[in-house]
C-alpha cells in the first residue's frame, strides 16, 4: 500500500477530494461554415464603427429627447388643469393672485391746485368677491355677511353665493374695519382683492371742476375724463402730480358767496368764475348745485350738470360791453358820440323798449350807464350784420369753448343772420353763450384786446402764453373806464367794494320757453373785473331765477342780487389774491384782516336807482331761433 493508500485519497485545499481520474483528451473544434451559423442562430453580433455608427447614435438620443420634452409638457398641462379646475378656488381672469406685491403701481397721478393741495388721489382698499362653489352654506353666510355690510340685499346675497360661476364680486372698495370684521366671520369661499380707489379730499367744492372715476378708475366727468390719459401716463412715468390753476381759497370763497346768494334769492342754481385774465388760468369755477365726487349720483342728476362751461345761455346786458367795444374799434362811432333813445324800435309787428328809458340822445358811455337797449340795439346795426358776426367770431362766442373738461356746451346763433338779430344781439338777447365764454370776451376787453386760451391748467414759470390781439388796445381801455362808470354810478352800484376800483356790467336775461320768452324767469349776471387801475381778474356771477326779496323792494333784476354777490366775492378773495386796497388819493392801504363771522362784516348801502333788465319786450323765440340748452 502506498503513502497515498494509507492515508485516503489526497485531498485540495479545501478538504474536498481531488479527481485523480486521468483528463479524456478534448477534440478540437472546427469552426463551422458561415451560413450554417446563420441558420443555426448562433451567428456573432455585427459591430459598426465609423460615421454610420456616430449617426444612429445622434439620431436616437434626439428621438429620445424629444419624446421625453413632449411628456413632461403633457404632464405638467394634465397637473395644470385638474389644479385649476378641481383643486383651486375660483377668480377673475384679470385679477392677480396670490400674495400682492409690496407695493401696488397707482393708476391716476394725484391732482393739486396751484399751491400744492389735494384735489384728488388714490388710496389702497380692498374689495370682496367669493367663489360660490367653495361657500358651504350660501344662506347662513349671506346672513353673517349681511351683519357687516347691512345695505346688500339678503335675496340677491344668496342668488350670488348659490350660483354656479367661480367669482363673484360681493363688495368693491371696502373700509378696513369692514375687511377685518368680514375677515373675522371666517367664511368659506369668501376673499379679499386689493385695489385702488380715487378719493377727493375737498368733496364738493371741486367736483365739477376735478370730476370722479367709476369703480374701475375711469374718469368721468371732469379732469378726470377731459385728461384721463394724461394722468395714466403721469402715474407710469412718475412725472408726479397734476397741478391745476385753480386756487383753492378762491374756490372756497366762490362756492360760500353762490351759496348764500342762492338761499338768499331762492335760485334754482349759480354760477361763477374767476380768471387771470394776463394768461387764462381759471383760479375758481362753481356751478351749483353741486355733488360729492366720493359718491356720484344718477348721471341724469340736475346736480351733475356744469352750468359753466357746459350751459349757454343768453347773458342778456353784459353783452352792451361788446356792443360798445365792436363800434369803437369799427369806427362807426366814436367815444363822445351816440345815438337816439327818445322812442322805442318797432320793428315789424315788435317793438325794442328800455327798463328805464331817458327818452333823449345818448352817448356811448350813457347808453352803458343806463343800459340802454334802444342804444345798443342802433349802434350794433351800425356795426352791421358781417363785422358783427366776425368780432362775434373773435370774441370765441360762435365756436365751443377750448377747455380741459368734456363738458363744454355749443353756442347758439341765429341762422339767417337778419337785422332783428344784428339789433337783439346787441343788448344780449339773439345768440346764446356759455359763462366761460363770456369770461373769456371779458379777459380780452382786461388784457389790452388779447384773446387767450382759458386753461385749468397752471402756466410754468417762463412758459409762453399764447395771445392773439383781436381789438385795439386803445378800444378796451375806453370800454373799461365806462364799466368803471357803471359800477360807480350806474345799474352796479352795489358790486362796489370799499378800497377797490371795481368795473363791470350788469345782465338780466329772460329765460326762452315754450312759446316765447319767460317775463318771470331771468338769468341775472354780474360781469367785470378788478383792480380797474391795473386790470387783471375777471369775475363773473350768475343767478338762475332770483326771487325778489323785501330787501330788493320786490325787484328781482342783476342791479339787486348779482351785483351785490360779485362784490361780496371780490371783497372776499381780492387780499387772497394779493390785491392792496387803495385809499382815496391813490395810495395803498394795509391789506384788511378778513372777517370770521358775516355779521361782524363791514357793511355798506350803496341803493341808487332799480336795476335794467336786457328783455327783447315782446320778441318771441322764434325770431331769436335761440333755445337755453340748460333746460
Amino acid at each position: 500500500m502506498t503513502r497515498d493508500d494509507r492515508f485516503g485519497p489526497r485531498r485540495d485545499d479545501r478538504g474536498r477530494p481531488e479527481n485523480t481520474a486521468p483528463e479524456a483528451p478534448r477534440k478540437p473544434r472546427v469552426p463551422l461554415p458561415r451560413a450554417r451559423r446563420v441558420r443555426l442562430g448562433v451567428a456573432r453580433a455585427v459591430k459598426l464603427d465609423g460615421n454610420v455608427k456616430q449617426a444612429l447614435e445622434t439620431g436616437r438620443n434626439r428621438v429620445l429627447f424629444t419624446a421625453a420634452f413632449f411628456a413632461l409638457a403633457f404632464i405638467a398641462l394634465s397637473i395644470k388643469l385638474i389644479a385649476v379646475g378641481v383643486l383651486h378656488e375660483g377668480g377673475e381672469p384679470r385679477v392677480a393672485r396670490g400674495a400682492p406685491p409690496p407695493q401696488l403701481v397707482l393708476d391716476r397721478a394725484d391732482i393739486t391746485d396751484r399751491n400744492g393741495v389735494l384735489l384728488a388721489s388714490n388710496l389702497i382698499t380692498a374689495s370682496l368677491y367669493a367663489d360660490p362653489k367653495l361657500v358651504l352654506d350660501p344662506v347662513e353666510s349671506a346672513v353673517k355677511l349681511r351683519t357687516v355690510l347691512p345695505h346688500l340685499n339678503q335675496t340677491d346675497l344668496i342668488a350670488q353665493l348659490s350660483g354656479d360661476r367661480r367669482f363673484v364680486w360681493i363688495q368693491r372698495g371696502l373700509k378696513p374695519e369692514q375687511q377685518y370684521e368680514i375677515n373675522a366671520l371666517g367664511i368659506p369661499g369668501l376673499y379679499f382683492q386689493r385695489e385702488q380707489r380715487r378719493i377727493y379730499p375737498q368733496g364738493r367744492l371741486t367736483s365739477h371742476v376735478i370730476g370722479f372715476t367709476n369703480i374701475d378708475n375711469t374718469g368721468r366727468g371732469g379732469l378726470e375724463q377731459g385728461l384721463d390719459r394724461t394722468l395714466r401716463e403721469r402715474a407710469e412715468t412718475g412725472r408726479g402730480p397734476l397741478v391745476t390753476s385753480l386756487d383753492i381759497r378762491v374756490q372756497q370763497a366762490l362756492r360760500d358767496v353762490l351759496r348764500d346768494a342762492m338761499q338768499e334769492f331762492q335760485t334754482i342754481g349759480a354760477t361763477g368764475i374767476v380768471m387771470d385774465a394776463r394768461n387764462g388760468e381759471i383760479l375758481a369755477m362753481v356751478s351749483l348745485p353741486d355733488f360729492d365726487p366720493n359718491a356720484p349720483v344718477n348721471p341724469q342728476d340736475p346736480a351733475m350738470f356744469n352750468r359753466a362751461t357746459l350751459g349757454v345761455y343768453e347773458m342778456g346786458s353784459i353783452f352792451k360791453a361788446f356792443t360798445a367795444a365792436e363800434a369803437l374799434d369799427a369806427g362807426v362811432v366814436k367815444i363822445d358820440g351816440g345815438y337816439d333813445a327818445t322812442d322805442p324800435i318797432k320793428i315789424g309787428r315788435f317793438t325794442i323798449r328800455d327798463f328805464h328809458p331817458e327818452r333823449r340822445w345818448l352817448s356811448v358811455p350813457e347808453i352803458m350807464l343806463y343800459s340802454s337797449n334802444i342804444g345798443a340795439a342802433k349802434m350794433a346795426l351800425a356795426v352791421g350784420a358781417t363785422r358783427q358776426q366776425d368780432y362775434m367770431r373773435r370774441f370765441g362766442f360762435l365756436t365751443p369753448a377750448r377747455i380741459e373738461l368734456p363738458e363744454v356746451g355749443l353756442p347758439q346763433a341765429p341762422h339767417p343772420w337778419r337785422e332783428v338779430n344784428v339789433m337783439t344781439i346787441g343788448f344780449g338777447h339773439g345768440a346764446a353763450v356759455s359763462p366761460l365764454q363770456a369770461v373769456g370776451g371779458m379777459a380780452v376787453l382786461m388784457n389790452g384786446g388779447y384773446k387767450v386760451p382759458a386753461t385749468l391748467i397752471k402756466h410754468q414759470p417762463g412758459e409762453r402764453v399764447v395771445r392773439e390781439q383781436i381789438i385795439n388796445e386803445q378800444v378796451t381801455a375806453q370800454v373799461r373806464k365806462m364799466m368803471v362808470s357803471v359800477v360807480q354810478d350806474g345799474t352796479a352800484k352795489k358790486a362796489q367794494v370799499p378800497g377797490y376800483l371795481v368795473g363791470g356790467k350788469t345782465g338780466t336775461a329772460e329765460k326762452a320757453g315754450a312759446g316765447g320768452y319767460r317775463r318771470k324767469a331771468l338769468l341775472t349776471s354780474f360781469l367785470g373785473g378788478f383792480p380797474m387801475q391795473d386790470p387783471r381778474y375777471v369775475v363773473l356771477v350768475t343767478l338762475d331765477e332770483p326771487k325778489p326779496t323785501p330787501k330788493t323792494y320786490g325787484y328781482s333784476t342783476s342791479g339787486w342780487n348779482a351785483a351785490p354777490t360779485a362784490g361780496e366775492l371780490i371783497r372776499r378773495i381780492a387780499p387772497i389774491l394779493g390785491v392792496r386796497p387803495m385809499s382815496a388819493d391813490g395810495s395803498p392801504n394795509p391789506m384788511p384782516v378778513l372777517p370770521q363771522n358775516r355779521d361782524n362784516e363791514l357793511r355798506y348801502a350803496l341803493v341808487g336807482d332799480e336795476d335794467e333788465t336786457s328783455v327783447t319786450a315782446d320778441l318771441p323765440q322764434s325770431d331769436t331761433e335761440v333755445t337755453n340748452a340748460a333746460y
